[in-house]
């Protein structure tokens, strides 16, 4: 190895003072840091600094990541990957790679999710470290704060290990451990997960951190746990964790008007994250919005389009059609602020409410509750204007139920490559679709640069 010995796991470790010193002021952050030198204790010793640290995580989160909503996020890329988004843009840029399925171990989206999702899990955890060791922290705070970072450490780790498969859980800011990480296997990064949000949730309050949706609650890590469960195929729990949040009606609705769904103040919201500055709106809607054809970038396939059911609300309200006067194209329209506006009007969510009754309509199917399972598959169904389900069965309800999904998490978080997968499906949908699609398609490489750095990562991943 030459001189470099770093690695995206260790990174802030060199930094960490800056770190601490430069967090950015943006809307997450309540107090801007005092200009004077602060040491990484002093820092978790006052409440306002804490909580900076903490809120800086979740705009790097917002603006680079694999949640961001600009086009390097997984919105688009795996969008593109699988049967939702159509690529209109040149052939080298990264999404061209992802549409055509050629992404190769140098790619440099796939460094970039790697890198910083591990830096973000670094950051969460030097939170957690620093709050801990605190000593003037009232026992509240530091709960609240401990219980963020849990959250977020799970949230990436969740993401990373349905993209790579076998990863490292990294539970410290120790750079001497971490930069000689080995994988783990999937199944064991899931226990970790679940750990975390279930220790999460008991540190976490029921009320959202300033009455906004954009700091975790109890709930928030529930609807991860939720979707956790689900993906792991424990029903039980899965249907228990999506009650939990379903049930809090005081604070979570589904909204009737679906133009209010993507709303900041939408009351089906779990968890968003808010903009940097007053006046803008989310990275989603500048990058999915386009006015005139043919798109420069992305725009929905027919495959997408034509599965919609005729009288689906969400295809009128949440997708709009462009035309030149010859074709005519599909984009998303779930937030319909491109540009910058007086007051902010949509925050990019994260979590909504119709995921839970979803994920139950799944696991009561699965636990062969039929008339439950018809009945939160239905409330999503008459929400957006169709008639009650014709399935009657489990393996009706089961196909329904991916085929609900599909038109009402369309460009969110990469939810259709996710249940594909999940559900094994993968190469009998999208092998008919994509000339280049391998069954070794279901994991993306690891980046190359990061097999170099540390040989203990080692194998790539089949088909790489």
């Amino acid at each position: 190895m030459k001189n470099r010995n770093i690695n995206s796991f260790s990174l802030l470790v060199i930094v960490i003072g800056l770190f601490y010193i430069t967090i950015s002021c943006d809307s997450f952050v309540e107090v801007a840091l005092p200009s004077s030198q602060l040491t990484a204790a002093t820092v978790f010793e006052e409440k306002a600094t804490a909580n900076a640290a903490m809120t800086d995580i979740y705009s790097k989160l917002r603006d680079n990541s694999l949640l961001t909503g600009n086009g390097s996020g997984i919105n688009v890329a795996l969008g593109a990957y699988t049967d939702e988004l159509e690529y209109y843009g040149n052939g080298t840029v990264g999404t061209h790679f992802f549409y055509s399925n050629t992404v190769l171990p140098t790619d440099g989206t796939i460094g970039g999710w790697w890198s910083a999702g591990y830096n973000q899990i670094y950051a969460a955890n030097a939170v957690y470290e620093g709050v801990n060791a605190a000593t003037k922290l009232i026992q509240t705070d530091k709960d609240q704060l401990m219980g963020e970072a849990l959250f977020v450490r799970a949230l990436v780790h969740f993401h990373l290990v349905n993209i790579f498969g076998d990863i490292p859980y990294i539970t410290t800011t120790n750079y001497e451990q971490n930069k000689v990480v080995t994988r783990m296997p999937s199944a064991d990064v899931y226990s970790h997960i679940i750990t975390d949000l279930e220790t999460a949730k008991a540190l976490l309050p029921t009320e959202y951190f300033g009455g906004l949706r954009v700091r975790p609650n109890r709930y928030v890590a529930a609807a991860l746990l939720a979707r956790v469960y689900i993906y792991q195929g424990n029903y039980a729990a899965a249907a228990n964790a999506a009650t939990t949040v379903i049930n809090e009606t005081g604070t979570f609705t589904l909204e009737t008007n679906l133009d209010n769904t993507f709303l900041k103040e939408s009351q089906s919201t779990i968890w968003q994250l808010i903009p940097q500055v007053e006046g803008r709106n989310t990275d989603e809607g500048a990058t999915f919005i386009f006015t005139a054809g043919p798109p420069s970038f992305v725009a929905f396939t027919n495959d997408l389009i034509n599965d919609f059911e005729p009288g689906d609300l969400r295809k009128s309200h949440w997708t709009k059609a462009v035309t030149n006067g010859t074709n005519t194209w599909y984009h998303a329209y779930k937030y319909k602020q491109q540009t910058l506006t007086g007051t902010t009007v949509e925050y990019s969510i994260v979590f909504r409410l119709s995921e839970q009754y979803l994920i139950r309509a799944e696991a009561r199917a699965q636990l062969n509750d039929i008339q439950g399972a018809t009945d939160d598959l239905n409330t999503i169904r008459n929400l957006a204007g169709l008639s009650n389900t014709t399935a009657a069965n489990q393996q009706d309800l089961l196909s329904a139920i991916m085929q609900e999904r599909r038109v009402e998490f369309f460009t969110e978080s990469g939810h259709r490559f996710f249940d594909l997968k999940r559900t094994h499906q993968l190469d009998n949908t999208l092998s008919g679709i994509k000339p280049a699609w391998n069954t070794s398609d279901a994991l993306l490489p690891l980046p190359e640069s990061e097999l170099l750095l540390n040989p203990n990562l080692q194998p790539q991943n089949p088909g790489y």
